[in-house]
């Protein structure tokens, strides 16, 4: 059996209760070593063999995988933050079903959410953005045509980059050419959100790239857009005393 597991997006104590119990009990992990905090393989059992991805490829995963398979085994395959959001898990689990090795995921905490925690923010404020594009800028990994920065800009939604770091000349200008931000739309640099050396710097569209090299930050970043940044919001309709709910009478509905 394969557990597909999300390590969480740096602090070892941001796994979750599920994955931890998994890499307690794994027979063997094989664990993205270029992003995944190696303090969660203390979890492991002594001795459990431990293999670093990063210098692996998919059909040297997939022996691993195999091998442990013919032995009985459980193995953990432990990525970073959330396995769904740039985990290269869907060829994975499709070589893994061709073999018939069964498998299951268990979601993390993504360092787009440990971000926002760092900043601290709320990605979707009323009369601001209700929402979030998670996306990334091309590079040697190209996006599909419809989706380049440039028009995901023009919705002027709140927006979450990653793998751009080191893009940020780039990334200021399709940001501004999509028309929706502006040189002073707030932004921030989150530098491994949640790791002991995170940091924040903010700054906006218009500085991003000037930021970045102030703070010679070119990888392991994520880079956050929009006016939910800023200090304009209105009040949430949720906990107003004059709107009604399911669950609350109001004073005065404002339905």
């Amino acid at each position: 059996m394969v557990h597909i597991v999300g390590a969480g997006c740096g602090a070892p104590d941001l796994i979750t209760v599920r994955g931890a119990k998994l890499l307690a009990r794994a027979d063997q992990i094989i664990y993205a070593g270029s992003l995944v905090n190696p303090e969660l393989l203390s979890r492991a059992r002594p001795g459990t063999p431990c293999h670093d991805s990063a210098r692996l490829a998919l059909e040297e995963v997939l022996e691993l995988i195999q091998a442990g398979e013919e032995k009985g085994w459980d193995t953990v395959r432990l990525h970073t933050g959330d396995p769904c959001l740039y985990g290269a898990i869907r060829e994975q689990m499709d070589a893994l079903e061709e073999r018939g090795i069964p498998y299951d995921v268990t979601p993390g905490v993504s360092s787009f959410c440990g971000a926002a925690a760092a900043v601290p923010a709320e990605y979707t404020l009323p009369g601001v953005s209700q929402s979030v594009i998670i996306t990334r800028m091309a590079g040697r990994t190209p996006v599909p045509e419809r989706e380049k920065l440039r028009s995901l800009a023009a919705h002027g939604a709140t927006m979450v980059l990653f793998l751009s770091a080191g893009m940020l000349e780039e990334v200021q200008g399709q940001l501004l050419a999509g028309g929706a931000y502006r040189e002073d739309t707030p932004a921030a640099i989150v530098y491994k959100a949640s790791w002991p050396e995170e940091a924040v710097y903010r700054c906006t569209v218009g500085t991003l790239a000037e930021t970045a090299r102030a703070h010679q930050v070119q990888r392991t970043a994520l880079i956050l857009v929009g006016d939910f940044l800023g200090e304009d919001y209105r009040r949430s309709l949720l906990y107003d005393p004059g709107f009604s709910h399911s669950f609350r009478e109001g004073k005065g509905d404002k339905k």
